[in-house]
């Protein structure tokens, strides 16, 4: 407590005396926030416990910052927002601080959606971030509809899925209908979400890896044009063509 508190008072004296730290509100704070938030991501994808260490200080510290701002409002303070996430983790853990007991996690997770009903929630769905990149807020939907039985129950079903609305994107693009195609599309990756979902792979992840994968392939003929005095902009598509097959013996 001693250290949280030495935070939280570090946080008080920043805003009355740093001007950069006094000009700060919620706004401005904002895109930072999801700064420091992508960079704890780029250290836990890497398993740099040093580094999640320190980017997990920089969080804390704006959800300190962001307290402090609504203190200074009379709306809450930090020890509001602890005291929050208490009440709401005892409160959908019945099994644990309650009498109620449950043995595997699926009755745990039909549980927590009982109880966030019971809480006011009209849907499964509120509480997802609209500002979630596309490919996460794909697969936190379906996650969610699946927690009440609203899935398919074998992969085949999954495959069909995904061949009828790839069949459904290359009949708009033969009717030359942008508005269609884009729905289409969109189907689509959609049902790719969900293909990966059932084969617990993470989408996000697999597509990340492969926009690594073609950045260092395509940086090692950028390099291989450079070090022959090669404009890569004028060379053929065959040629391109292989050097990229070359590429991809050396970067897997």
């Amino acid at each position: 407590m001693r250290t949280f508190e030495k935070l939280v008072h570090i946080m008080e004296r920043l805003r009355l005396e740093c001007p950069w730290d006094k000009e700060q509100n919620f706004k401005t704070l904002r895109n930072m926030t999801i700064e420091e938030l992508y960079e704890f991501i780029a250290e836990l994808d890497a398993q740099n416990m040093q580094g999640m260490r320190e980017e997990l200080g920089d969080l804390l510290l704006h959800i300190v910052f962001y307290s402090k701002l609504a203190d200074e409002q009379h709306a809450f303070n930090i020890y509001d927002v602890i005291e929050s996430i208490n009440e709401k983790l005892i409160r959908r853990h019945p099994h644990i601080f309650g009498e109620k007991k449950l043995i595997n996690t699926e009755n745990v997770l039909l549980q927590w959606q009982k109880i966030k009903r019971q809480e006011g929630k009209k849907s499964c769905l509120e509480g997802i971030p609209v500002a979630l990149p596309t490919i996460l807020k794909a697969e936190l939907i379906q996650k969610k509809a699946a927690q009440v039985g609203f899935d398919w129950k074998k992969v085949e079903d999954v495959w069909a899925k995904t061949k009828e609305e790839e069949q459904e994107f290359k009949d708009s693009i033969l009717e030359n209908d942008r508005d269609a195609m884009e729905a289409e599309l969109g189907d689509w990756f959609f049902s790719l979400v969900n293909l990966a979902r059932f084969y617990n792979l993470n989408p996000e992840t697999a597509l990340e890896r492969t926009n690594q994968k073609f950045m260092k392939r395509f940086q090692f003929m950028e390099t291989h044009c450079h070090n022959n005095n090669l404009d890569m902009s004028k060379l053929s598509l065959e040629t391109l063509e292989s050097l990229w097959i070359t590429s991809k013996k050396d970067i897997q």
